[in-house]
C-alpha cells in the first residue's frame, strides 16, 4: 500500500514514524511551511519535516491546498491512501478525492465528542473522565466522516494536556498502523458517527489564559492542566503577570474569603480562595520573563502573606 502522509507537530510525527517503521511505502509527506519559533524566533521545520528529511522522504510544504498547481502536483503522486494527523490545512474536495482509498484522519478524541482543533485541552477542561483516538474517513465536513476504528483512553487524575497528548500520540500511531492493515485485508466496516453527543473543541485563544478566581478551585485546576504546557494559564500579582505551572484543589478546606485572597502560605505552596468557598493550592509558578519556581519560593521572594490578594484581572 502506497501511503501518503500529511501532518505537522509532534503528535503527527509519532504516526509518521510508526508508518515508516512498519514498512509502508511513503511517496510523499505534506507538512506546513517552516515558521519562526522559540525565543530567538528562528525559522524552524516542523517535527514531521525533521523526521521525513532525516529518512529521505519526499516533502512538500504548500501554504494552501486550494491552488490548482499544487493539486496538480499532488495528483502526479500515485497514492492508495493519505493519512492526515494534525496537519493544520483544510483539504479541499479535490485533495480528498485524490488517493484511491481517500484520506483518513487520526483524531485525538472519541468522535463525535470534541470535533475540531483542540480536543485534548477541551476534554481536560470539561472534566471528562476519558477520551481516545478515532481513525476516521475524511469528508468535507469538520471531523464528520465515518469511523474506521477507535480506542478509549482514561484521563488520569491531575493529568495535563501535555501528558495526555503524549499518551494519545502513541495510541494514534499504533492504531493507524492496525487500521491500515485491516483496510488492506478488507476487514474494516466504516460506521457513521452518532447524531447525538456532538461537541466542538474550539482552538485555544490566548484570551482564555487568565484564571477567574471566582470560579471553583476544581474548574481553575482543570483550566491550568488543559493549558499546560502551552499556552499556560496566567494570574497577576501586584500588576505583574505570572504563569501557573501547576496547582491543585484542596478539597479538605473551605474559606469564605474573597476570591483571589491568599489564605495560607507553606512549603507546599500558596493557598488561594476561589469561588464556592473552595481553595486552590498553587504549587509552581513562573514570573513573566523568569524561570519556573516553587510557589513557596515565589512567596518568600515577594512577601506573599495570608490576607493579600492576587489581582482581580490577570495579565
Amino acid at each position: 500500500m502506497r501511503v501518503g502522509f500529511a501532518g505537522t507537530p509532534e503528535f503527527a510525527a509519532h504516526a509518521l514514524v510508526a508508518l515508516h517503521e512498519s514498512g509502508y511505502t511513503i511517496p510523499l509527506v505534506l507538512t506546513q511551511p517552516d515558521r519562526p519559533s522559540g525565543r530567538g524566533m528562528a525559522v524552524t521545520p516542523s517535527a514531521v519535516k525533521r523526521y521525513a528529511t532525516a529518512h529521505g522522504l519526499y516533502v512538500l510544504q504548500p501554504a494552501s491546498l486550494r491552488d490548482g498547481s499544487v493539486q496538480a502536483a499532488l495528483r502526479a503522486v500515485d497514492l492508495d491512501v493519505l493519512v492526515v494527523a494534525a496537519y493544520g490545512l483544510i483539504l479541499p474536495q479535490a485533495v480528498l478525492d485524490w488517493p484511491r482509498r481517500g484520506c483518513v484522519n487520526i483524531h485525538a478524541s472519541l468522535l463525535p465528542r470534541w470535533r475540531g482543533a483542540a480536543p485534548i485541552a477541551r476534554a481536560i477542561e470539561a472534566g471528562d473522565m476519558s477520551t481516545g483516538i478515532t481513525i476516521m474517513q475524511m469528508e468535507a465536513g469538520l471531523d464528520t466522516g465515518p469511523i474506521l476504528s477507535a480506542e478509549s483512553v482514561a484521563i488520569a487524575a491531575g493529568e495535563t494536556a501535555g501528558a495526555l497528548h503524549d499518551r494519545l500520540a502513541a495510541v494514534g500511531a499504533r492504531l493507524i498502523v492496525t487500521t491500515l492493515r485491516a483496510l488492506e485485508r478488507g476487514d474494516v466496516t466504516p460506521s457513521a458517527q452518532p447524531a447525538a453527543g456532538v461537541t466542538y473543541a474550539a482552538k485555544i485563544d490566548r484570551g482564555e489564559r487568565p484564571v477567574d478566581w471566582s470560579a471553583p478551585a476544581a474548574a481553575i485546576d482543570r483550566k491550568v492542566r488543559a493549558l499546560s504546557p502551552a499556552p499556560g494559564a496566567t494570574a497577576s500579582w501586584r500588576g505583574a503577570a505570572l504563569r501557573i505551572v501547576s496547582a491543585g484543589p484542596d478539597a479538605s478546606k473551605t474559606q469564605d474569603a474573597l476570591p483571589g485572597t491568599v489564605v495560607a502560605v507553606s512549603a507546599s505552596g500558596i493557598d488561594v480562595a476561589c469561588g464556592g468557598d473552595t481553595v486552590l493550592r498553587l504549587i509552581e509558578l513562573q514570573p513573566a520573563g523568569g524561570r519556573a519556581m516553587t510557589a513557596a519560593a515565589f512567596a518568600a521572594g515577594r512577601a506573599v502573606v495570608p490576607g493579600a490578594r492576587f489581582d482581580a484581572v490577570a495579565g
